[in-house]
């Protein structure tokens, strides 16, 4: 709690100092209620409870189901959480949604407190690890899924009308996996550490399991879809088991504070990849980059005693994820949409914005406690520009983007209506209570043009192409489906940006500005698609944060330019100054700009007309 004060008096300390350095993408968010978005993605998850549901429940569209999971198994499998737009309870991504749930909770505690809203994110974490503790049944037993995923997606239906099979599926000492057991106590442990202060019985008992967990996952290794089929199709894998154990270490250390932990992570950093991986994504399925952060925490905190080394190896790798989420690591950057959004799969992409939003939330905060910056191949970037970034991917997913639109559901005044979700396309029980069959659903509310009857308040769908484009279609699984892995990191976001004092002044209405072309001169190769995308005063003076897109027009490639900027009264990022005064290069990075290829430079400017730029000498070929 202290130290999360200390870190909020600095960043609003700096705050206005930092917005006239900014080099991220980012505008003024005082419209935006943060807060609100928190307990909206709070909502969502008490939609994907599966199992009784208590009386006082905020959505009263759902009911009770899957009221007999683990029967035919003879084992207690009610609870959990739906995955997806599904009913299927996959334990791998359900533990990792718990796992950033509980660190959400750790980072920004005081702020979920400020909002009331604390004890719904404990609710949140409570109603999966009380699943995971009936799911582990013995040390070296884990039941990791239930329901089938083939049969599940061939029927459209209700929760509440379930007719597919709740197959239970396990790993155990023959059927290992290091992977989902690992995660799983990396789940345990982080929660016993939220629940640490709340209810410290109930704590001890899920670092007990966590433990266990552990000791499973390392001693009997193997990736769990490796044994089971039904896992492979949906949620294999792909990265291997040895970021779960590094995962599942560190939380363990963090939970309990047992050295021996921390040697194991140092012992293995390199066997296991954690040394090894940079990496450009954080998920449900690659750990490295949430190790890699967590072990910056220890060091930046002076931390790592005899494991120093290893730790500054550790905080090397996170730094490359910040830099390339930041678009300041050179060439290894994580792509954006042109308007702004972290772009890294097209298949549910908004996990990806979610996870790394979240670390740099809370690595922002972590260097603005220790003091200290993040040092990048295009440049350095204070804890405040971090935090900016985040805010700026925050924005885009509630409305700040070019259709105006909110991925989350149920946020604004305009957001999608077609989720691909089936208790959200289907009406409640309570209004038709009739039961809703397998193939009824497709023929009556898949297929449905009209909105969907109940409101998915807090989903977080799978977002935009590439080029910011969404289709609001329930049938478009791939960018309308919302996910538990895709919320639990987001959720946290909202709650830290909720408690940052806004930014001065205003955007534009709608936040997003569109682009609108300039003349450039007669005959340039470049065309300058010029954006005044924030502003705001201090000490009484006016400044103008403007946004420069420049397009190869010239037909061939551009491999040297020089350009000619004029009446600037602020810093620029984008381009490198010569020697020559109000002359501009480009970057070192970027040797070549293709036919139709574009670049961005910002700069800021104090009151009057925006800068001259011109394009004094180029070359080609």
């Amino acid at each position: 709690m202290a130290r999360l004060a200390m870190i909020n008096g600095r960043i609003a300390a700096s705050v206005a100092v930092a917005l006239l350095l900014l080099a991220a993408s980012v505008e003024s968010s005082s419209s935006l209620d943060y807060a609100g978005a928190f307990d909206k993605c709070l909502q969502f998850f008490e939609a994907q409870r599966s199992g009784k549901l208590p009386a006082d429940r905020r959505v009263q569209w759902r009911g009770d189901s899957g009221l007999t999971d683990g029967y035919l198994q003879g084992v207690d499998l009610v609870g959990g959480y739906y995955d997806a737009g599904d009913h299927v309870k996959f334990g791998f991504p359900m533990a990792h949604a718990v796992t950033m749930l509980s660190w959400g909770v750790l980072e920004f505690e005081k702020e979920m407190v400020a909002a009331d809203e604390l004890n719904r994110a404990l609710d949140a974490i409570r109603w999966g690890t009380n699943y995971f503790l009936k799911a582990h049944t013995q040390p070296n037993v884990l039941w990791v899924q239930v329901g089938d995923g083939d049969s599940d997606h061939l029927c459209w239906e209700r929760a509440e009308d379930m007719s597919t099979p709740r197959t239970a599926s396990k790993i155990d000492t023959d059927h290992p996996g290091s992977d989902v057991a690992g995660e799983t106590a990396a789940a345990l442990a982080s929660a016993a550490k939220a629940f640490r202060h709340y209810d410290s019985q109930y704590a001890d008992v899920l670092l007990l399991h966590a433990k266990q967990l552990f000791s499973f996952a390392d001693t009997f290794r193997g990736k769990y879809d490796d044994t089971l089929q039904c896992a492979k199709k949906f949620y294999p894998s792909a990265s291997g088991y040895q970021d779960e154990l590094l995962w599942a270490a560190v939380w363990l250390y963090e939970a309990t504070g047992d050295g021996t932990y921390l040697g194991y992570v140092a012992r293995n950093a390199e066997s296991l990849g954690g040394t090894g991986w940079a990496v450009r994504e954080f998920s449900w399925d690659n750990k490295y980059a949430g190790v890699q952060v967590l072990l910056s925490k220890i060091l930046l905190a002076g931390g790592g005693g005899d494991y120093a080394d290893t730790l500054k190896q550790f905080h090397a790798k996170a730094e490359f994820f910040m830099c390339a989420c930041l678009q300041k690591n050179g060439g290894n950057n994580v792509k954006t949409t042109p308007g702004g959004l972290l772009y890294v799969a097209d298949w549910n992409n908004m996990q990806y914005v979610s996870s790394a939003s979240f670390l740099l939330a809370v690595y922002g905060d972590y260097l603005a406690e220790s003091g200290d910056a993040l040092n990048c191949p295009d440049g350095q970037v204070k804890p405040a520009e971090i935090i900016a970034y985040a805010r700026n991917q925050a924005d885009y997913v509630l409305g700040k983007n070019p259709l105006s639109m909110s991925y989350m559901v149920g946020h604004g005044d305009k957001y999608p209506s077609h989720v691909h979700h089936r208790g959200a396309s289907i009406p409640s029980v309570s209004a038709v209570s009739d039961t809703v069959g397998c193939m009824d659903g497709f023929d009556a509310y898949y297929n449905s043009p009209g909105a969907d009857p109940n409101v998915l308040h807090g989903a977080l769908v799978g977002g935009p192409d590439g080029n910011d484009g969404f289709v609001d279609d329930r049938c478009n699984y791939q960018r309308a489906e919302p996910t538990l892995a895709s919320a639990a990191p987001m959720c946290s976001v909202f709650a830290r940006l909720a408690a940052e004092p806004a930014a001065s002044g205003a955007s534009s209405p709608g936040g997003y500005n569109p682009p609108a072309p300039t003349h450039g001169q007669q005959g340039s190769p470049l065309e300058f698609v010029h954006t005044v995308t924030h502003s705001w005063t201090k000490d009484g003076a006016e400044y103008y944060r403007h946004a420069v897109t420049y397009i190869n027009t010239c037909g061939q490639p551009i491999t040297y330019v020089k350009l000619k900027i004029e009446e600037l009264t602020g810093p620029i990022y984008g381009v490198s100054a010569t020697q020559d005064k109000e002359m501009y290069e480009f970057p070192s990075w970027l040797t070549r700009l293709d036919a139709g290829d574009k670049r961005d430079l910002v700069y800021i400017q104090q009151g009057g007309p925006p800068a001259k730029i011109s394009v004094v000498e180029y070359k080609t070929g």
